[in-house]
């Protein structure tokens, strides 16, 4: 029997989420578009039809919307809300268009940056105030302790007391590393090599594909090797906060180094699709997240802000990415890329992401109790 928060926690959850996480998106787009005296017609929470809102003196509306699955800022000269330029205003001074190229590069860029800069000043405000769970003894901890009932290492060799040393080549430095590593390819052919009484021994092996529950009954396809360090104790190592930026822009490469694999294995097929989400599964997470306390919530926020950093910086025309890409294509090529060009590029892109948001969709109402998941 898995535990539910109540509905109107998935519902809070996912606005107190969500919403700030736009609004500072969109709100790095409208300052550096400011600093560089670009007028912005509209700053929007959420899509479609307004629900509230005030004109300021500048003649910027600000408004909320009613569909709330992201936000934009439309700036002078825009057509529409995903900034393919107009045809009136595109040389008049104040518009995004008739700025520099390196200006609109960068009042693109500061969206996705502001959310990534939210996710390392969140993982660093844990490090200053709880540390760094360090492991007492790091090496000591790559030294196999005990198998556990199942075990393909055991069953490849492995022996008690051997100490890995390297996993397809690549040193490890602790039990945490080994763990990162296995457990992100499951059903995965590795060479592991061991120290076993001062000499090394290759041992090759397949990773199990484990499926955990957790108490909410979300499912995680792991990969393990079945082994238990002989040390692994953990301190809470404090932290100055000087010291907390470096860890959380490291903790912050981890998360997305766990993405882009996990983002290759599901067009290798190694993955199902299925495991991608969308907003319906973004607001159950919120709500369960939220029903664990405050610091589980705030984690979570500085995982999706990451996210939202990492899609948008993405490649792709209507995204942030693609505007950046024709910039860079701009910037070699001397001239714009040609409006032809343009339009049936967006048209692609708009595409790829319609397609991809019912993909998501899809999954989350699949994966919903009512369907049986």
């Amino acid at each position: 029997m898995f535990e539910s928060p109540p509905f109107w926690m998935y519902l809070v959850g996912f606005l107190l989420l969500l919403g700030p996480l736009v609004t500072v998106h969109e709100l790095g787009h409208y300052l550096v578009g400011r600093w560089f005296g670009v007028k912005a017609d509209a700053f929007s929470v959420g899509f479609g039809k307004e629900i509230a809102g005030y004109t300021d003196r500048r003649g910027t509306r600000w408004k909320l919307s009613a569909l709330p699955l992201g936000g934009y800022v439309q700036f002078k000269g825009d057509m529409n809300p995903a900034s393919v330029p107009g045809e009136v205003e595109i040389a008049e001074p104040g518009s995004f268009q008739g700025a520099p190229l390196w200006k609109r590069a960068l009042i693109v860029a500061a969206g996705p940056v502001t959310n990534l800069v939210v996710a390392i000043a969140i993982f660093a405000a844990f490090f200053a105030i709880y540390g760094n769970p360090t492991i007492v003894g790091a090496e000591d901890s790559r030294t196999v302790g005990e198998f556990a009932e199942e075990s393909v290492a055991r069953e490849a060799g492995m022996q008690i007391g051997d100490t890995i040393l390297e996993i397809d080549g690549d040193g490890v430095a602790d039990f945490d590393a080994i763990r990162n590593e296995i457990m992100l390819h499951p059903d995965r052919a590795m060479v592991i090599t061991v120290d076993r009484t001062g000499q090394e021994v290759d041992i090759p092996l397949t990773t199990a594909r484990v499926e955990l529950r957790d108490n909410f009954g979300n499912v995680s396809a792991l990969g393990q090797i079945g082994v238990r360090p002989e040390g692994g104790e953990y301190t809470l190592e404090p932290v100055g906060i000087f010291e907390s930026v470096p860890l959380a822009i490291e903790r912050c490469w981890d998360v997305v180094d766990m993405m882009v694999t996990g983002i290759v294995q599901i067009v290798t097929g190694q993955r199902s699709i299925q495991e991608l989400g969308g907003p319906v599964k973004i607001a159950k997470y919120s709500g369960e997240q939220m029903s664990l306390g405050l610091v589980a919530f705030v984690n979570f926020a500085a995982l999706i802000s990451l996210n939202l950093a990492f899609i948008n910086f993405l490649p792709i025309p209507a995204l942030d990415g693609g505007h950046l890409a024709f910039y860079a294509a701009e910037a070699i090529r001397r001239k714009p890329v040609g409006p032809q060009a343009t339009e049936w590029a967006y048209r692609t892109g708009i595409a790829i992401v319609l397609v991809f948001m019912v993909v998501v969709t899809v999954n989350d109402v699949i994966s919903l109790p009512l369907f049986g998941s």
